[in-house]
């Protein structure tokens, strides 16, 4: 498993907990798939427990200045989010 396969399937694991969309919502995902506003789940609230686990289960640290609402737009803008975050 590359390492973006094993980032992407983290974060979707991470989704599926955090947010309780289940195994299949969360696999259903595309990168165009919309986040917040778009998703009930993923509320304001929900932003910082996602962030804090992203930070735990990717074993990467998020300053406060990287967050912008654009990363939570969509799956995929979140991905590469944390796909950087992981190769830097």
């Amino acid at each position: 498993m590359t390492e973006a396969n094993t980032v992407d399937a983290t974060l979707r694991a991470l989704l599926a907990d955090v947010l309780g969309l289940g195994e299949a919502r969360a696999a259903a995902l595309t990168d165009d798939s919309g986040l917040f506003g778009e998703l009930p789940e993923f509320d304001s609230m929900a932003v910082a427990t996602v962030l804090t686990e992203m930070e735990d289960r990717l074993g990467i640290l998020i300053d406060d200045d990287e967050i912008d609402g654009e990363i939570f737009e969509t799956y995929g803008n979140l991905l590469a989010f944390s796909l950087r975050k992981v190769t830097d």
